[in-house]
């Protein structure tokens, strides 16, 4: 079957609005939207512009949209092969692969030009990046090489980047300290994934880290580095005079939280345990990025 009759195959117009926000990923998005916001308040000086924050939201969400859009456009026919995501809009039946492409590209052109007209040129470049990233590297990379979970935390890390450019601030070390510690936290956060559903990643051919079925102790040992390494790094913003002494503290104490979850992790490689890691990460960064946000407003 050709690429256009697969795209065109069971095409209906239909309005299926329940649809297209299940393909969104809300939940995704909506944590998306909260570290571009943190990224943005960190990134105001002195006062905060909440009109440029609103179109920076509108902006974002547009991309958001459709990077979730494209990538699961991409990957319908393994999402079919997985009891985790069969159930899907495209793997399911209930969307046309046509309505998900011309939805993703729709939404994708419009956040960036929205973001280019309405905010800054580097907010829309940076937002660009992260859907091309997303979308065109690490989605097709899945089947690849196990390497795309390290490409798939660059467009994972960008979204507080995105933030604070579009409050006026240059790609400079506070950048780059929020994009480390984004970057970094990503890993123990999927390996705990990765180590869930690594049976059916394997039988749908996905190579997510640490690679079809690991070795015991391998997955936990990788989520341990990571988190050792992130937790100095998630100290450079007090280093930087972006937060105080309480972020410092607080940052320090998260981040041996997260540490002591990878390690009995990576001593004890059950569901129970990974599942344990997965919510530390989860309570780990909004914690985090909060303490952040509130030190540096407070300074």
């Amino acid at each position: 079957m050709s690429t256009v009759e697969t795209l065109t195959s069971s095409y209906t117009w239909t309005l299926k609005p329940k649809e297209y926000v299940e393909l969104a990923k809300p939940r995704i998005s909506t944590m998306v939207l909260i570290t571009v916001t943190l990224g943005f308040l960190i990134g105001s000086t002195q006062t905060t512009d909440w009109m440029i924050l609103l179109h920076t939201l509108v902006g974002v969400t547009l991309a958001a949209c459709s990077s979730n859009s494209l990538n699961q456009l991409i990957e319908r026919r393994t999402d079919a092969l997985m009891p985790r995501t069969a159930d899907r809009p495209l793997p399911s039946g209930r969307l046309a692969p046509v309505e998900v492409a011309l939805f993703g590209i729709f939404c994708g052109i419009a956040g960036i030009t929205y973001l280019f007209l309405n905010v800054n040129a580097a907010a829309a470049l940076a937002t660009l990046a992260t859907l091309l990233i997303y979308v065109g590297v690490y989605t097709p990379l899945k089947r690849v090489t196990s390497f795309c979970t390290a490409i798939g935390a660059i467009p994972g890390a960008l979204p507080p980047v995105i933030g604070y450019v579009a409050a006026g601030q240059s790609l400079d070390l506070g950048a780059f300290s929020l994009f480390v510690i984004m970057f970094l936290w990503q890993f123990p956060h999927f390996l705990a994934i990765a180590w869930l559903y690594r049976q059916q990643y394997h039988a749908a051919g996905l190579r997510m880290l640490p690679g079809g079925i690991p070795q015991p102790g391998i997955t936990g040992f990788m989520a341990v580095g990571y988190a050792l390494a992130l937790l100095p790094l998630s100290l450079l913003p007090y280093h930087l005079g972006m937060a105080g002494p309480t972020y410092f503290a607080l940052a320090a104490m998260l981040g041996m939280l997260y540490l002591a979850y990878s390690v009995r992790f990576m001593l004890s490689e059950n569901r129970n345990n990974a599942r344990g890691l997965l919510r530390c990460s989860l309570i780990y960064l909004p914690i985090l990025l909060i303490a952040l946000t509130w030190s540096h407003l407070a300074a």
